[in-house]
């Protein structure tokens, strides 16, 4: 993960109920009317900052709301800051700025979020969102036909709307903030048209699809414009994609032009909350999901079951992350995969691998589902690569619905790169089994699992069970070869393949070894497990 989603994901927070809303009269601060109408006028009537700005004239011209104020540490997690919009407004702006004092060594300083949401409300997962862009940006301008990215194209109606501050992190001096919302009139333009991408591309049939299912572009904190992602996710020889920009489907609409034919183009969003980030996949275009909550308010079971209903996954994204509110806290039993490998390897994947198949082994024991593991590059500029990782899953065809159905059913693996190839399958009894499903045989039939692999020139194959690796091979400098390993479903409730390279030594790594340094080399390929032995009856 690069400093620059450190900074940005450190500017995109979540809560809403934890400790209650504060509303501007109940900061320490005030509201500025251009106009010099005071704060209290026009916080008891809805027409206060109407009227303010209503001098300008709905003929034209604009007019300034201020909004200034402090907060100190252990401030709401969002701030939401009302001001009026009269009838005749034609595009608002917004512009904001907050102090950065300086901090002792080791002490967060002053971060903090905006967004905004227009006359409908403020209601968590209501319908007034009109835009989000974290701390990637100082500006934002909305009108009928065109928005910032990061904010939504659309009527510009009467009312009160809110600005919302999110303090990601407070210094102790405490923060001092000023928002500036310019209300500019005259008539509204055209009406602005989305540009959704299709749901279904050029497919095979019934075949293994590569795609990166978790993308950044300028609607959130990365640099790329959606067709400069396409272009990235075509070079890496992915079939789809999934876009998935922080607390915003703003992309969305966007995203037409890029698609096509040979690449189908997913809607999604990465929900940031302040207890851990999750990949709302498939949603249906402009669909927003809420982030403002923490694992205490109990409202992301309900917007996981909103997304489940719209035909979504619920994937919690990089869960051992190690930065301030990535690291996952809401637990997997509303979760329909898992993100274990998010960009190039590092030692926090290894963590979440390790969870992972720990909650193989619980799965299997408990008798319940499991849950699929999926692999995504989280790219968001240069240099990072789009597809570094990606998920191979195998669907019935390349369509949305397909795909989701794909990963959702653990049909799938994980590759560095297109370059990387595998097969994995488990054979027995006279039957066959892949990645995903179950080889059911009696529990002493011999069972020959198999992994051919090519792209990953003196690399490691390990065989991996509920016992923790029962096989390892090396491959040959080519890096293509075909690792076989007999067991029985009595020895081994699910087999998984990884395949890694050679250390930085340039060892291949071994097996239960203990000290300082990782026993193995930087991951090239990961299955998601073949479960033996037929299941209890009734499970």
């Amino acid at each position: 993960m690069t400093d620059e989603r450190v900074r940005d994901d450190a500017g995109d927070g979540p809560a809403i109920d934890r400790r209650g809303l504060l509303r501007a009269g109940a900061l320490a601060g005030a509201v500025t009317l251009a106009s010099g109408v005071t704060a209290a006028a026009a916080a008891a009537e809805p027409g206060g900052a109407a009227r303010a700005a209503g001098d300008a004239g709905p003929a034209g011209g604009e007019a300034a709301v201020v909004l200034t104020g402090r907060l100190d540490t252990g401030a709401a997690d969002f701030v939401h800051l009302p001001f009026d919009v009269p009838a005749g407004v034609r595009e608002i702006a917004v512009s904001y700025s907050y102090d950065r004092p300086p901090v002792p060594a080791g002490t967060p300083g002053n971060s903090c979020d905006i967004g905004i949401f227009d006359e409908r409300g403020t209601e968590l997962g209501g319908r007034g969102f009109r835009g989000w862009s974290g701390g990637f940006r100082t500006s934002f301008a909305i009108s009928r036909t065109e928005a910032t990215p990061g904010y939504l194209p659309g009527p510009v109606r009467p009312g009160r709307w809110h600005v919302v501050l999110g303090p990601y992190q407070v210094a102790p001096q405490g923060l001092e903030y000023r928002v500036e919302v310019t209300l500019r009139f005259g008539a509204p333009g055209p009406e602005f048209k989305p540009a959704y991408p299709p749901e279904r591309a050029r497919g095979r049939g019934r075949a293994w699809y590569r795609g990166d299912c978790h993308l950044h572009t300028v609607h959130s904190d990365g640099r790329r414009l959606p067709a400069e992602v396409a272009a990235a996710a075509r070079e890496a020889g992915l079939d789809f994609i999934v876009s998935t920009d922080h607390n915003t489907p703003s992309a969305h609409g966007s995203w037409g032009p890029s698609a096509g034919p040979d690449l189908l183009v997913i809607t999604g969003e990465e929900v940031t909350t302040r207890n851990g980030h999750w990949l709302a996949l498939g949603l249906p275009a402009g669909r927003f999901v809420d982030w403002r909550y923490r694992s205490r308010d109990e409202a992301f079971p309900r917007l996981a079951r909103q997304v489940r209903r719209d035909g979504g996954l619920v994937v919690p994204a990089h869960p051992y992350c190690p930065y301030v509110g990535c690291q996952w806290k809401f637990g997997y039993q509303d979760a329909d995969a898992v993100e274990v490998w998010n960009g190039p390897w590092t030692y926090d994947d290894e963590s979440a691998v390790d969870g992972w198949d720990a909650g193989l082994a619980e799965a299997l024991r408990q008798g319940r589902s499991w849950l699929p593991a999926v692999g995504n590059s989280d790219a968001h500029s240069a240099p990072q690569v789009v597809g570094t990782p990606h998920t191979v899953v195998l669907a019935d065809d390349l369509t949305r619905d397909d795909v989701l159905a794909g990963i959702r059913a653990g049909r799938s693996w994980i590759a560095e790169s297109a370059a990387v190839r595998l097969e994995f399958t488990a054979t027995g009894a006279g039957r066959q089994a892949g990645v995903g499903e179950r080889l059911a045989v009696p529990a002493d039939a011999p069972v020959d699992v198999r992994l051919t692999v090519s792209g990953v020139p003196g690399g490691t194959v390990r065989f991996l069970t509920d016992e923790g690796q029962m096989h390892q091979e090396s491959l040959p400098a080519d890096g293509a070869g075909t690792v076989v390993w007999r067991t029985t479903a009595s020895l081994a409730g699910y087999v998984r393949a990884e395949v890694r390279h050679p250390r930085a030594d340039g060892t291949p790594g071994r097996g239960n070894s203990m000290g300082p340094e990782l026993p193995w080399g930087p991951m090239a390929a990961l299955t998601n497990p073949v479960f033996l032995g037929v299941p209890p009856e009734g499970r």
